[in-house]
């Protein structure tokens, strides 16, 4: 009983962490709309030269926030990593702890990155596109790991016995669909971050803009991009969840799917409203929220099919001794 409440307190400080990591990236899509990225100027970690900088201007408030909230998102990474080797933990959620820690550093490092690179404010570089699709990977990685070791949390193990979860059988067939499915949804949201840019840059008569004309510029151009693959995987990921019910026939991935299909529902009515009302920054604070909500969904559907929810101890993995 032990075991399970500490399981329970885990895994729910693990979700708070994920919870609160959507709530940074979300005020990171404010830092790029209302164009704060160069509140602090070109310094970094300081702001403009300061470590408590004066947020008289809105634009140095919004990136002074940022860049707080970001710093304490790493501090709680720090404290899942020492919780997750201090409690008994399955050995697949002390990994994924660990890549969270890795991931997050990388996405300081890119942020820093770009504001010490000036591919802020009115920067319409090819570069600054490459790292905003970068940087938009890399977060969707870090939320992975969180979500994988918020979900892992929840299983328990014996004191001292370090334990691995037991692969599902699934066939080759639909490994490949999922893997599809995973990396589809990758690049959409990497296309997202590219349009967004191009919205935040171009915004005026965005529909008008949505053409192949050469003299426009390549953020505008690729701006149809976005929600030709966003219909392409909506499409493709409604069609695949059937055949994973049918696959694990497991209640969780039934409430999944369905949670899977509701996101998809809800972010292509967000998208719609987005490119019919140029891009509000409440629009597109919403759209990365549930573009988060969509993949953190996307994740935890996958464990679900590639493991049972069981696990074995590590001396069990070991090869038995050969006969005299």
């Amino acid at each position: 009983m032990f075991s399970h409440f500490a399981a329970t307190r885990f895994s729910g400080y693990a979700w708070f962490v994920v919870l609160y990591n959507i709530g940074v990236i979300v005020w990171g899509a404010v830092v790029r709309a209302t164009g704060s990225g160069a509140g602090c100027g070109s310094h970094w970690p300081t702001c403009n030269g300061e470590v408590l900088p004066s947020i008289a201007e809105l634009e140095t408030a919004v990136e002074f926030i940022h860049r707080v909230t970001s710093a304490f998102s790493g501090v709680l990474v720090i404290a899942l990593v020492v919780w997750a080797f201090r409690r008994p933990s399955v050995r697949f959620t002390r990994i994924m702890a660990v890549l969270s820690l890795v991931f997050i550093l990388i996405e300081g490092g890119i942020g820093a990155a770009l504001v010490r690179l000036e591919l802020v404010e009115d920067n319409a570089s090819t570069l600054r596109a490459v790292m905003i699709a970068l940087h938009l990977v890399n977060t969707l990685f870090l939320m992975a790991w969180l979500a994988l070791t918020a979900w892992s949390g929840a299983k328990t193990a014996s004191p001292g016995v370090s334990t691995w979860l037991v692969r599902a059988p699934l066939s080759p067939r639909l490994l490949t669909l999922l893997g599809i499915a995973v990396v589809g949804t990758m690049i959409l949201s990497a296309a997202g971050a590219v349009t967004a840019l191009g919205d935040t840059l171009f915004l005026s008569g965005a529909l008008e803009q949505v053409t192949d004309d050469p003299r426009n510029h390549f953020l505008i151009q690729l701006r149809v991009i976005h929600p030709v693959l966003a219909v392409v995987v909506s499409v493709y990921l409604f069609l695949v969840g059937g055949m994973f019910i049918q696959a694990a026939e497991k209640d969780s991935v039934r409430r999944l799917v369905y949670l899977l299909y509701a996101a998809i529902v809800m972010q292509t009515i967000i998208g719609v409203a987005n490119i019919t009302f140029l891009a509000p920054v409440v629009l597109q604070m919403l759209h990365l929220l549930m573009a988060d909500v969509l993949w953190i969904t996307l994740v935890i559907l996958s464990a679900e099919l590639l493991f049972t929810g069981e696990t074995v101890e590590v001396r069990d993995l070991q090869p038995a001794p050969a006969a005299a």
